[in-house]
């Protein structure tokens, strides 16, 4: 880590990593308080954002459980969202590459923040400090302000008003933004959107986002294996390997 530290690839990464945790950690009162508003306790609300540690999939289960749905329409809501953090796990592994108790750690912090912040490094170590950063960053400071808004309740107000879902879609719109230069990925993004748009009035929260998932990969076989990928042209070296750069991608 010190190795890595110095250089300034990482250095970017560690600095990506705490913008993107900051502004999605903030977005925990808001979790917090309207999951006690629903009539979740605060021990409740606490165990998911410790356990489950995925905020649309938390939103979505204290959502159907505010309207009066069922805890299994709840949970089954909440595990169609968190299908997408297993995809993630495919993104990530090569990169983390960690072992025993490190692999638990980074299964629970993979998340859209720590998987956004790892793919828009330019080498391995970034992309792995990145990670960790990212990961472990919105972890602690999500269950702090979870806390923090499972205790404040209605004295906080509507925490939605505050504007916070906005600040961590901004934070993830500066971690994409740089990947959209080719007009392939334009493509791809676009298609995406609209297919999730599209399907946000007429199916149940977290299918969009499969849509959108799935709408990316078909439009991305279609253009060919010439399309740009997330690693392209990215300098990986080993932790293990000379610091200089050996050219593999990842």
């Amino acid at each position: 880590m010190t190795r890595d530290a110095a250089t300034p690839q990482v250095r970017a990464a560690v600095r990506q990593g705490l913008s993107v945790a900051v502004a999605t950690g903030l977005y925990g009162i808001s979790f917090g308080a309207l999951s006690v508003a629903a009539g979740v306790g605060v021990w409740p609300t606490m165990a998911l954002s410790l356990l489950m540690f995925s905020g649309g999939s938390q939103f979505a289960l204290v959502g159907v459980i505010g309207a009066g749905g069922s805890p299994g329409a709840a949970v089954a809501t909440a595990a169609l969202l968190g299908v997408r953090n297993g995809l993630y796990g495919a993104v990530v592994t090569p990169v983390v590459r960690a072992r025993g108790l490190r692999r638990l750690l980074a299964a629970q912090v993979t998340i859209d923040e720590s998987t956004a912040v790892s793919a828009a490094q330019n080498d391995r170590r970034a992309a792995r400090v990145g990670f960790w950063v990212a990961g472990v960053g919105v972890f602690v400071l999500w269950n702090l302000f979870t806390l923090l808004g499972a205790l404040a309740g209605d004295a906080l107000g509507d925490p939605r008003a505050w504007g916070l879902d906005a600040a961590a879609a901004a934070a993830f719109l500066g971690l994409v933004w740089p990947r959209l230069a080719p007009r392939r990925a334009q493509l791809v993004a676009a298609v995406a959107a609209a297919v999730s748009v599209a399907l946000v009035p007429f199916v149940p929260p977290g299918v969009p986002v499969i849509g959108a998932a799935a709408a990316a990969i078909v439009v991305g076989l279609v253009v060919g294996d010439a399309a740009p990928g997330p690693d392209d042209g990215r300098t990986q070296p080993d932790d293990d390997a000379s610091p200089e750069p050996e050219g593999a991608t990842r």
